[in-house]
């Protein structure tokens, strides 16, 4: 591990025309981490940046391969933005694999490892794109959205670490 992937801060690279990696360390065992991503109640906490102000409606998550996920935001049903998509591949605590489905045409797949060393876990997120301009159009979000989402979820585990 290089120092910019273990420095608690989030590491966004495009590593190809279709490929997007982000990597960050968080302070927490690799189960509270894979929680946070898999049960409802945890992700709501913390998934939607607060800086949007956009809050989370609802949440639905069928955690299994073949599984399926339906996540709304919006300060009400008509203006609410659906992400929704199929878990491929559900491998508790190490791996989860999903696709997004919102776009109409084929969307990304997610692909998401979690590796534990010494009480703290190194989270891989990949997104593998159909084509170089839907990574375009995601990357700019994503640069801004997921640093201030995982410190949310930094947060999220120090409450979760201190009630085990």
């Amino acid at each position: 591990m290089g120092d910019r992937a273990s420095n608690g801060r989030t590491v966004v690279e495009r590593r190809s025309e279709l490929e997007l990696v982000v990597t960050r360390t968080f302070n927490g065992p690799v189960r509270l981490v894979f929680d946070a991503w898999t049960k409802p109640e945890l992700f709501k906490l913390w998934w939607a940046p607060k800086s949007m102000g956009v809050p989370l409606l609802s949440c639905e998550m069928d955690v299994r391969t073949g599984g399926s996920y339906r996540i709304t935001f919006g300060h009400d049903a008509a203006d609410a933005m659906a992400f929704f998509g199929k878990y491929l591949d559900v491998s508790p605590p190490s791996r989860l694999v999903w696709t997004n489905d919102e776009g109409g045409e084929e969307g990304a797949v997610t692909t998401l490892t979690f590796e534990e060393e010494d009480g703290r876990t190194l989270l891989v997120l990949q997104e593998l794109y159909p084509s170089k301009e839907a990574l375009d159009q995601s990357f700019v979000g994503m640069e801004d959205a997921l640093p201030e989402q995982f410190e949310q979820l930094d947060e999220l585990l120090i409450t979760l670490g201190a009630s085990v």
